[in-house]
């Protein structure tokens, strides 16, 4: 029997974690974080497909090919969470759960990240917990999806 999937999606300079700005996004690598993840994912019975690009549509055509295969999406979609009109439409077509991701505070940083786009299509979001952050997601993402009912109102 298969199990459900959970896609992650990780946007632009994701995969410069480790390197870029390590006193804001830790030492931790994409690699290392996919990695917990998808321990995350396995012990509440999730299959974990990763996606990691630098440009927002490939982000989008991801969403896409989930609908209808794919349980739930957690998305660290970087900088893309601020502006990424496209994403934020592709998501509310998504009809599974949407746990939005980020490694550092967007609220305790610059004026511009502290708005998202993408939070009108996500069920929450997990912000400011480092690498944990992935573990709560995928945990978030499970619960949802074994209590519906707890799923938040999509715009």
């Amino acid at each position: 029997m298969s199990r459900p999937v959970l896609l992650l999606l990780s946007g632009p300079n994701l995969a410069l974690l480790g390197e870029r700005q390590p006193d804001v996004y830790g030492t931790e690598k994409l690699a290392d974080h996919v990695a917990r993840a998808t321990a995350a994912a396995d012990r509440n019975g999730l299959e974990l497909e990763h996606l990691q690009s630098e440009r927002e549509g490939d982000l989008v055509d991801a969403v896409h090919a989930a609908r209808g295969r794919v349980a739930a999406i957690v998305v660290n979609a970087g900088a893309i969470s601020h502006y990424g009109w496209s994403l934020h439409d592709a998501l509310a077509t998504f009809s599974g759960p949407v746990v939005e991701l980020h490694l550092s505070n967007p609220d305790a940083r610059e004026p511009w990240r502290r708005r998202s786009v993408l939070a009108p299509v996500s069920d929450g979001t997990v912000a400011g917990f480092g690498g944990v952050g992935y573990d709560l997601a995928v945990e978030a993402a499970a619960r949802l999806l074994r209590a519906p009912g707890l799923s938040a109102v999509k715009a």
